[in-house]
């Protein structure tokens, strides 16, 4: 396994974690778990804690969580300041620890005084709420896949990084393979991705095909830009029709592998858990860890981490394998 992989985490009083541990994650992690049991507060840990490279990206990346949850173009100027610091303020007490990162934060007032203590890897800083800014340069190898799929500002970016390492052909041959008739992917006129297809010589905006395309041509771009990175990709299955899960899959599982990527994705559906359990077993790849998030009789969430051996032969039972 890669060094830069994260291999476990413990969070405290992170929105429904009060006291949550788990560990033995592997390159592709799929997570899984009835509705409202935490598996995007999850993937939302990670993507904090891996992403704090110093004090105002680790805020940034706090309230872009919450703006993302509200649908919110967070890079436009709908996203104001004022909105990064009430989602930031929200969160009160947070401590997130990775094999990689510790990371905590504390809000608090002080004699009607509002400070912010802020500590990664164990080195703290107190600042004045009236003396502290927000950083947006986020690592462009960090990738986050929301449940509402990629703007197109995102996926214009991250083409950018697919064109960089001249990808393009491989990335026309996996939309292919989705779509017969589509020959071609650009973005024109700056920001607006759009695809070529058998039936016209003119190029059509990528939204006039349909969420799924779209989704498709996200996750492959985003792998390709999360090269020595992660990709965390939220209900991964989002407008994808069951027909193309497999294929899907094996791009995620070939490309990661490729770039030294590690992929964490959600899901609730039995046919992409089923996908992926086929898929590492045709390609042999032993890298890949199922984690079923669930509540114990106490309410607490844990979660139950199956490895490659273990979760085939669960799926081979016909056994459940999500929800507790």
């Amino acid at each position: 396994m890669s060094k830069h992989f994260l291999t476990n985490i413990e969070i405290i009083d992170f929105k429904c974690f009060k006291k949550f541990k788990v560990k033995k994650f592997k390159r592709i992690n799929l997570i899984s778990g009835k509705n409202n049991v935490g598996k995007t507060a999850f993937m939302e840990a990670l993507y904090i804690n891996i992403n704090s490279i110093n004090i105002g990206i680790f805020a940034e990346t706090i309230a872009s969580v919450k703006a993302r949850r509200n649908n919110l173009e967070y890079l436009s100027k709908t996203y104001t300041q004022r909105d990064k610091v009430e989602y930031l303020e929200e969160t009160v007490n947070l401590n997130i620890k990775t094999n990689i990162k510790d990371t905590k934060v504390t809000i608090y007032n002080n004699n009607g005084i509002k400070n912010y203590t802020f500590s990664i890897d164990e080195v703290t800083h107190i600042i004045n709420k009236n003396d502290f800014s927000f950083e947006e340069n986020f690592n462009k190898n960090f990738n986050y896949i929301d449940n509402f799929g990629m703007t197109n500002n995102e996926l214009k970016n991250t083409f950018e990084e697919v064109q960089k390492q001249d990808k393009e052909d491989s990335l026309y041959k996996f939309i292919n393979e989705f779509d017969a008739s589509i020959l071609n992917f650009k973005v024109l006129g700056g920001d607006k991705p759009a695809c070529k297809t058998i039936y016209s010589s003119q190029y059509r905006e990528i939204n006039e095909f349909g969420d799924g395309l779209k989704h498709f041509i996200s996750i492959i771009c985003s792998l390709y830009a999360s090269r020595n990175g992660y990709l965390y990709i939220d209900e991964i299955d989002n407008g994808i029709h069951y027909t193309q899960l497999e294929r899907l899959w094996k791009i995620i599982f070939t490309i990661s592998k490729e770039v030294n990527c590690q992929v964490f994705a959600t899901t609730h559906s039995r046919e992409m858990i089923n996908a992926y359990a086929k898929v590492s077993q045709k390609l042999d790849d032993e890298d890949i860890a199922f984690i079923e998030l669930g509540r114990n009789k106490n309410n607490e969430i844990k979660a139950n981490v199956y490895d490659k051996e273990m979760f085939l032969y669960e799926i081979e039972q016909n056994h459940e394998v999500r929800g507790w």
